[in-house]
């Protein structure tokens, strides 16, 4: 599974270096890199721990789209992360809970709950199987 966050990186010749900013999923810069290289790495770090702060508080957000431009680049973001972002989109585009998924699961919620939060996530295939019933989507591993 591969989610990509779109980031406009671009130089700063007064600063002499790349900053990375993602309009509409955190709005201002995000961080930073003395090369573009670095500036790519930092952004992974930067975007996982923005998404992983929202998910944490409940806070609501969209992935921006990107825009077909050099500067633009698509940060792909750690597998956990995905996961955790497609468990959650998945149950409130069906309207459902934590303790509505947790029950058609068979699980007690504090179980399904560890399966929205990317630090504690780690899905058997058999338990990915049952979410794919549950939501009737099917979850690509790419």
């Amino acid at each position: 599974m591969k989610t990509n966050i779109p980031c406009k990186i671009s130089f700063s010749k007064t600063d002499k270096c790349w900053y990375v900013e993602s309009p509409g999923l955190y709005d201002g810069y995000m961080t930073y890199g003395n090369t573009l290289e670095e500036a790519k790495s930092m952004a992974v770090e930067a975007v996982s721990g923005l998404l992983e702060t929202y998910l944490e508080h409940g806070d609501k957000f969209t992935i921006p789209k990107g825009k077909s431009s050099p500067d633009w680049y698509n940060i792909e973001i750690e597998p956990s992360m995905a996961f955790a972002l497609w468990l959650r989109n998945a149950r409130i585009s069906n309207n459902m809970t934590l303790a509505e998924v947790a029950e058609k699961m068979g699980v007690k919620y504090q179980v399904y709950q560890k399966l929205e939060n990317p630090q504690t996530a780690n899905p058997t295939l058999k338990t990915l199987k049952k979410l794919e019933t549950i939501f009737g989507q099917e979850l690509v591993l790419v």
